[in-house]
């Protein structure tokens, strides 16, 4: 007997909302962003997304519902994404997902976010957990997050590092902001970085004494020091930057970012001998990440789709449904966590 589940995820800016049948088969996954909105602003307003979330999230869930051509008394359960995250935004899906599961009396998941990413592996078609098998380390680096996890078996957490201060993502966001770039940072800068030709000296390497620790705050501060030096920032409109010229600033920078996460990614592969590297978060879209880690890394490594990198409702149906198969489901009284751990 299949189990399909409507997954709802609200932790951020993206409104999502997917039916995943049995953990892994996805009969719908839709993603209503708002990074249009916040580009207006350099940057998410919590506010701004948990207001967006209002109107936008029972028409993502119709839609979701639509395309998997199921009603809503015909699922097996509702999950939701109840921490880390906005506040606000949390709230906005786990309140709709209550009144859903509710109506229809269906069993009743909370998700942690982080662990959504991470079963986002078992979305393209294969289990990790049987080839290439536990234990497996999770990369997972987002705007919010940059954590190594030590997965031993389902549900199954370690939490054997994590940024100091920003997130990887993070300082994609700050790092195209300096630059005059778009929103999100990470697209703006791997777009502008492939057009690169030329050298430029590298920015440095962050690195936490004894540690497996992540920190990108130095490396942000010297991309805004060599750009305050040739006059790009503050932002004036009445200078001209040479395209070019950001271009080659945009891939060291880039390059710097990708380094650090793979240094600290393979020296904690050859300390906990995982036999598999899952990656897992928006950062892991990003194209040079991909090739790099995938060329250097002395394991299999499990990489979603760009499209299941990013924040999506299917990643926290396919968690619900190993957390349904055991047995687990949350009380009516669950709340939202807005710096809920892992591991």
């Amino acid at each position: 007997m299949t189990v399909k589940i409507l997954g709802i995820e609200t932790s951020c800016d993206d409104t999502a909302a997917s039916v995943v049948e049995d953990g892994s088969f996805v009969h719908s996954n839709i993603v209503a962003s708002q990074s249009g909105i916040h580009a207006n602003f350099g940057g998410i307003v919590p506010e701004v997304a948990s207001r967006q979330h209002m109107t936008t999230l029972v028409p993502v869930v119709t839609q979701a519902l639509a395309e998997a051509n199921l009603e809503l008394g015909q699922l097996d359960g509702i999950a939701v994404t109840n921490g880390p995250g906005l506040a606000g935004s949390l709230l906005i899906g786990l309140n709709t997902a209550k009144g859903l599961a509710m109506a229809k009396d269906l069993p009743f998941i909370g998700i942690n976010h982080l662990e959504g990413h991470i079963y986002a592996a078992w979305l393209e078609g294969f289990d990790p957990s049987v080839e290439p098998g536990f234990p497996l380390l999770c990369l997972i680096a987002s705007g919010g997050h940059t954590d190594l996890i030590l997965m031993h078996d389902h549900g199954g957490y370690n939490l054997i590092a994590r940024s100091r201060d920003d997130a990887a993502g993070e300082a994609f966001d700050k790092g195209a902001r300096v630059l005059g770039l778009g929103f999100p940072g990470g697209p703006e800068i791997q777009r502008v970085a492939e057009r690169a030709n030329g050298y430029e000296p590298p920015f440095p390497r962050p690195k936490v004494k004894d540690s497996l620790d992540f920190s990108f705050s130095g490396l942000k501060t010297s991309l805004l020091r060599r750009a305050q030096d040739r006059g790009w920032y503050p932002l004036n409109p009445n200078v001209e930057h040479d395209p070019k010229e950001i271009a080659i600033v945009a891939a060291a920078y880039q390059a710097a970012i990708i380094d650090t996460l793979i240094h600290g990614t393979l020296k904690a592969l050859e300390k906990y001998h995982a036999r598999g590297l899952l990656l897992g978060g928006g950062v892991a879209a990003n194209s040079l990440l991909r090739r790099e880690i995938t060329e250097r890394s002395p394991v299999p490594v499990v990489v979603p789709r760009p499209a299941m990198c990013t924040d999506n409702g299917a990643m926290i149906g396919g968690a619900a449904w190993f957390h349904l198969r055991n047995g687990q489901q949350a009380q009516w009284n669950l709340d939202v966590i807005p710096n809920l751990r892992l591991g």
